[in-house]
């Protein structure tokens, strides 16, 4: 957010559109903290655009909803959210991701393993030679068991590893340490011995839009793995299977000959999904894939994955920011700080008496101190 340049000329009114979107909890809350700073100290009115409802409940006096470019209900703050009115707005307070994901038995088989697990990152200096360069520890001694039909949840702020750990495990950043996938050790596996591997690990990103290529229609899209580990079925069994692949993702099999810009985010983000389980992965490895979503929508994917992952007996790898989301889908959590796993364990457990006061002070930050206090007094 560019709140120099917005205030440059002292406004009488800000429009802050999806500010907070992109980032992470503790990140939020400063750019929440300082918008009503800047408000109380310049006396300017603030119109606050979002889809986070709970960013709604802590900044704004007065609400309203709008649907389809007209507004269906105005109400104050507490108000609203305590009686509203309108079935929209009714149905939007009850889109929050609810449900708890029970833990898998210990015997369950194990599916993914990392032990010490470490990526550095050499940056360069500001010598003529490149000399003075630092270097990042970006993930650092990381141990992970991951289990068929588990959900892992790795949680942490901007810069903390998650998404690193991700690209580690994936085999795109070189790596120290051990992986393992189905009791095999892939951590030295050449390109070409990789390509099985990759085939049972697919990967659905956080944009819905810009991971899918505008050149090719959806039906095109969910396929593309296909010309890489089938390359000698017929384009008529490939249509057949992308008819398929959508069918189970709750999308019309018709509009497959459609492009992706003429879906909407949640259609879009459900084309990424049908990708990755077009090749019947083992795991899948979600980046943040409800950010760009609102609420409704986000309930919607999170009941999708649901159903896949007791369908297909699928592991998941699941990266967010959104806590709340996390705590619906995961059934074990790690959480992530400076690359270092801080805190980790059953997700009720840590949600309910987190020990750590790096992730006391997420939970703060996404749910409020209150309700961190009466999640504690709870258990």
């Amino acid at each position: 957010m560019n709140c120099p340049a917005a205030i440059a000329n002292n406004p009488e009114l800000l429009i802050a559109d999806e500010p907070t979107t992109a980032l992470d909890v503790t990140i939020q809350a400063e750019i929440l903290k300082l918008l009503k700073e800047l408000q109380d100290k310049l006396g300017m009115g603030l119109v606050f655009i979002t889809h986070d409802l709970n960013i709604v409940k802590r900044i704004a006096d007065r609400v309203v909803v709008m649907q389809k470019g007209e507004i269906v209900e105005e109400a104050e703050t507490t108000k609203l959210f305590a009686s509203p009115q309108h079935p929209y707005t009714k149905r939007l307070l009850a889109a929050e991701p609810t449900g708890r994901k029970a833990p898998v038995p210990d015997s369950a088989k194990i599916l993914l393993e990392t032990k010490n697990l470490n990526v550095r990152f050499k940056l360069p200096g500001d010598g003529w030679f490149g000399g003075g360069g630092h270097e990042i520890h970006a993930v650092n001694n990381v141990n992970l068991t991951l289990r068929e039909g588990q959900t892992i949840g790795i949680v942490g702020e901007s810069g903390s590893g998650k998404s690193t750990l991700a690209r580690a495990i994936l085999r795109l950043v070189p790596s120290e340490g051990q992986i393992l996938f189905n009791g095999h050790d892939i951590t030295h596996l050449s390109r070409r011995s990789l390509q099985p591997i990759r085939r049972e690990v697919q990967v659905v990103l956080q944009d819905p839009f810009g991971s899918l290529s505008p050149r090719l229609t959806a039906g095109q899209v969910v396929t593309e793995g296909l010309w890489v580990h089938e390359p000698s079925i017929s384009s008529k069994e490939r249509d057949k299977r992308a008819a398929q692949a959508f069918e189970e993702v709750s999308l019309d099999p018709a509009t497959r000959n459609r492009y992706p810009h003429e879906f909407s985010g949640g259609q879009r983000q459900r084309i990424a999904i049908a990708r990755a389980l077009i090749l019947h992965p083992k795991l899948i490895i979600l980046d943040e894939p409800t950010s760009a979503l609102d609420r409704e929508v986000q309930k919607q994917i999170v009941d999708l994955l649901r159903n896949l992952q007791q369908k297909h007996n699928l592991a998941y790898l699941f990266i967010s920011h959104d806590l709340v989301v996390v705590r619906a889908l995961s059934d074990y959590i790690m959480v992530m700080k400076d690359g270092v796993v801080v805190e980790e364990g059953q997700s009720e457990a840590l949600f309910n008496n987190p020990r750590e006061a790096y992730t006391q002070r997420l939970l703060a930050a996404a749910l409020g101190k209150e309700a961190v206090k009466a999640l504690a007094s709870a258990s």
